[in-house]
């Protein structure tokens, strides 16, 4: 009696993979933006009154193991034509991205999880 067994190799270490992740805000000019709370996995971090009306994280790796990211945003905007926008980058693309337009407090959120794709 002859016994064959044949098994495929685990590929276990490319189920989850490295990508390049950026979060981004913008208002028009003469807005001021006020808050950002940003999220990767469990990791929170606030940021109160950053300068300018752009911020950006700065490029960063977020293994797709991490499942969440999520960008929230808080600005004062001066005019019914003003924006909010928050983008959120994902080896160099934006994926996803949210505007809100309008004077007066806004807010505009972003949450992506890897797991969707």
């Amino acid at each position: 009696m002859t016994v064959l067994n044949s098994c495929k190799k685990d590929d276990d270490d490319d189920e989850f993979t490295d990508h390049i992740v950026q979060f981004e805000v913008k208002t028009t000019t003469g807005g001021v933006i006020r808050a950002i709370v940003t999220q990767v996995g469990t990791t929170k971090t606030d940021i109160f009154d950053p300068v300018g009306t752009v911020w950006a994280s700065g490029e960063f790796f977020v293994n797709s193991g991490q499942a969440q990211l999520n960008l929230d945003a808080k600005a004062d905007l001066p005019s019914a034509d003003s924006e909010l926008v928050v983008n959120l980058w994902i080896d160099g693309e934006i994926v996803k991205t949210q505007k809100k337009i309008g004077a007066g407090p806004m807010v505009a959120s972003i949450d992506y999880s890897f797991l969707e794709l």
